[in-house]
């Protein structure tokens, strides 16, 4: 069941990523505290990768026992491991290196050098193999039931790699599949799809800059999720909308509070 998106507008990117970073540790804090483990699945790109970093620098982020803390990605580039382009490569450099995490619990996505060789769609076969491991009866499905599901938003209102009418936008059964020819580079990708992302207590989207505020008029009007997959994210209890300014400057002042700019 769709959940109405909230919103919440901030000054500027940097005061965006402070705060989603702030609101993060509270939500990981709260899981290991009812349930004693968390889940949480990251995105890269340039918003996803400043939350890391904001979290990084955060003196409240040793309030998470990161040993009870798992990884998991909403997608990831097909190169090879250690790639400077991978969101793996790039949340390590932000956060995971510095924080003592349970090697176990991060689930990165298979690389182009790994076990699966070049076969996006094996490796992508793979992952959704390590999803349902550690998906319990309690999530009733194939994936776990994570606590918080980032996604950046792209400019053409592209969540993790699924595009707009794209074959993996329209997937219904698979948890996750392998991308061949995506409009953006590399065009070889791996994407959790709109089943697997749906499965989140939560759902935070993350849109910073002006050239995401066509992207965020367009997924909150109302649209389709083929042609906007952005419309299409959306969390078991919460649906967040995390923007700047910038990025909210075409939304109608009415779908947020004005304290929250």
């Amino acid at each position: 069941m769709s959940t109405a998106p909230q919103l919440v507008v901030h000054r500027d990117k940097e005061l965006m990523a402070q705060a989603a970073a702030a609101r993060l540790i509270t939500r990981i804090v709260d899981a290991q505290a009812s349930r004693g483990a968390a889940s949480v699945v990251l995105t890269g790109g340039r918003n996803g990768n400043g939350l890391l970093a904001a979290l990084a620098a955060a003196p409240a982020r040793d309030a998470i026992d990161w040993a009870r803390l798992d990884l998991w990605w909403g997608d990831e580039r097909f190169l090879p491991e250690g790639d400077p382009e991978r969101n793996v490569t790039q949340a390590r450099e932000a956060l995971l290196d510095a924080v003592p995490l349970d090697p176990k619990r991060v689930h990165a996505m298979p690389a182009s050098d790994g076990p699966h060789g070049t076969d996006v769609d094996a490796a992508a076969a793979a992952y959704a193999e390590e999803l349902a491991a550690a998906a319990g009866p309690e999530n009733h499905g194939p994936v776990p039931t994570f606590d918080v599901l980032m996604l950046g938003v792209g400019p053409d209102t592209h969540v993790a790699s699924l595009f707009p009418e794209l074959p993996a936008v329209r997937e219904t059964e698979r948890t996750v599949v392998g991308v061949h020819g995506a409009p953006k580079p590399p065009p070889t990708r791996v994407t959790l799809t709109l089943p697997a992302i749906r499965a989140a207590r939560e759902v935070w989207l993350l849109a910073a800059g002006e050239d995401k505020a066509e992207a965020a008029e367009i997924a909150l009007a109302g649209a389709g999720e083929i042609q906007a997959p952005a419309a299409g994210a959306y969390g078991r209890s919460r649906t967040l909308w995390l923007l700047d300014r910038a990025a909210a400057s075409r939304l109608p002042r009415d779908l947020y509070p004005a304290a929250s700019a």
